[in-house]
């Protein structure tokens, strides 16, 4: 379990600094902010176009990766279909999804998969699935359902195109499409920018947590709960049976998508969150969560299909 306890370990520091710095008030009122928006309009953008500007897109076609597509729409469908009878709002319930949905595929899927699965490329077609098409449309709903969205037809279908995460997405699929490879004078420095994405998000998730209550009291209690349950054990429970009794899928590869199915929600989804300005404590309150509750599940999975 080598690979679970020394991906959980990073991301434990790194929030930890975090949120010592927010204690201290070291980076001021604004930092938080400041971090966000770097992390949003620069840093994140710049780290989706590396990343796929260098995949192989022949990963998005594999049973494997269907099974996790399938998981993650039934447990978001579940949270959108109980947000619309609970009258959660578009907004809050968009996030609300992602939480049930959107795994840690980087910062902690990557060692996971390493330690644990044998290999970390086994993760790629879970983080382009989620980066490729999961973040776009999950930002255009958000880009679209803002109180201040008035633009015409015509703005509203372009809308993909003034989001920075998406672009840097949309990008990097055309480059590695098309079959460029990018000089290092022009890489380089974007990679460069692109390290800062992972650490400001979680520096920023680190800093939120001061001032705040214990996560699944407050006003976002039911959304909070539902959304780590469907994300800590409906999403793995989906693959498990999507991927044994659908596909056929058995050993290694059944173990494959059933533990990157029952990684915690990503803590970027806290970063969309502050950066509209909507579910914040159901974004930070849930990845909290379902980061903690992950830890003896994915042991469990990996104790009884490894």
């Amino acid at each position: 379990m080598q690979g679970v306890l020394s991906g959980f370990a990073v991301i434990a520091v790194v929030i930890g600094v975090g949120y010592v710095l927010g204690r201290r008030g070291t980076l001021g009122e604004q930092g938080g902010e400041v971090l966000t928006r770097l992390a949003f309009t620069l840093a994140g953008p710049a780290l989706l176009f590396t990343t796929l500007a260098k995949a192989d897109l022949t990963l998005l076609f594999s049973s494997r990766l269907l099974v996790t597509a399938l998981s993650t729409a039934a447990v978001a469908g579940v949270f959108v279909a109980v947000g619309a009878v609970r009258h959660w709002g578009v907004g809050r319930t968009t996030i609300g999804a992602l939480c049930a949905g959107y795994v840690n595929s980087g910062n902690l899927g990557i060692p996971i998969a390493a330690y644990v699965l044998g290999d970390a490329s086994l993760v790629a077609p879970v983080l382009l699935f989620q980066v490729v098409l999961v973040t776009p449309v999950a930002l255009t709903i958000l880009d679209l359902s803002g109180a201040g969205e008035k633009g015409t037809v015509w703005q509203r279908l372009l809308t993909p195109l003034r989001n920075p995460i998406a672009v840097g997405s949309l990008s990097g699929v055309v480059v590695s499409a098309a079959g460029l490879r990018l000089p290092g004078p022009l890489l380089n420095p974007l990679t460069l920018i692109g390290n800062m994405s992972v650490p400001a998000a979680l520096l920023v998730f680190g800093m939120s947590l001061h001032g705040n209550g214990a996560p699944g009291r407050g006003r976002d209690r039911h959304p909070v709960l539902l959304a780590v349950a469907l994300k800590s054990l409906g999403q793995p429970a989906v693959a498990w049976v999507l991927a044994a009794a659908v596909f056929g899928l058995h050993g290694a590869a059944l173990l494959d998508v059933v533990v990157t199915s029952a990684l915690p929600a990503a803590q970027n989804l806290f970063t969309y969150a502050s950066r509209y300005r909507v579910a914040e404590s159901l974004a930070r309150e849930s990845v909290l969560l379902s980061t903690v509750v992950s830890v003896p599940v994915l042991v469990a999975v990996a104790a009884v299909l490894g």
